[in-house]
């Protein structure tokens, strides 16, 4: 039984954090996965998220996200630390929850690494894809809901909270990681589908939820036999 690998990605303050939640939440409740899980069809369902899926990770994360500014993370070094948490990750978490047949949810995952290291910080994306593909084994995300939201905005949407590290970086950074994940969409429209992020957190939500129920039907034909 294989499960399926959901991830969310966007920019700062695109709302993928929150969006990953409430499906998480809805689809707790969901009739259909409730149907998938009796059947033996789908494992469970869990949420996690990069940098920081495993106890590694939340070490990590802290050393990326909040490290202090006045001693700054060299670029390859904080590509690297990705490719550490996401090695760490894949061998920990996600693997052996999809193996149980899990949906599994994640916040960020290698389009967010693409986007930041090799658009934002403008590092060699093709090593970024070598790293990736040695941090990941070859394990991709079965459905990519990227919220496109202009970088301006999204930063504009920060300002109640303490900024971390990459947060602080300049509007250009930003809006050339905006462009990278809109040149990685175009690039995989058969596994990236762009979600209208500037609307309301309620609307953007109620799309994300059709989508899945979409998924649900190509996923899970109802003429398959349970454990097909």
């Amino acid at each position: 039984m294989t499960g399926k690998l959901i991830v969310f990605e966007g920019g700062e303050g695109s709302g993928k954090s929150t969006q990953l939640q409430r499906l998480y939440t809805w689809l707790r409740e969901s009739p259909q996965l409730k149907q998938l899980q009796a059947s033996g069809r789908v494992g469970g369902l869990m949420a996690t998220r990069e940098p920081g899926g495993t106890a590694l990770g939340s070490q990590l994360r802290q050393l990326l996200l909040d490290h202090d500014s006045t001693a700054p993370i060299d670029s390859r070094t904080e590509l690297l630390l990705y490719a550490a948490d996401r090695a760490q990750h894949v061998a920990e978490t996600l693997r052996p929850a999809l193996e149980k047949g899990f949906w599994v949810l994640c916040d960020r995952y290698t389009d967010s690494t693409l986007a930041y290291q090799g658009y934002g910080r403008q590092l060699d994306r093709e090593l970024i894809r070598e790293l990736n593909q040695v941090a990941t084994g070859g394990l991709e995300s079965d459905l990519t809901l990227w919220l496109k939201v202009d970088a301006e905005t999204g930063l504009s949407r920060l300002q109640q909270r303490q900024a971390d590290r990459i947060e602080q970086s300049s509007l250009a950074f930003h809006q050339r990681v905006q462009a990278g994940f809109e040149v990685l969409a175009l690039a995989h429209p058969q596994r990236i589908v762009t979600v209208d992020g500037s609307r309301s957190e309620a609307a953007v939500a109620v799309q994300i939820q059709s989508l899945i129920e979409t998924q649900l039907l190509q996923w899970y034909p109802q003429n398959s036999p349970p454990n097909s």
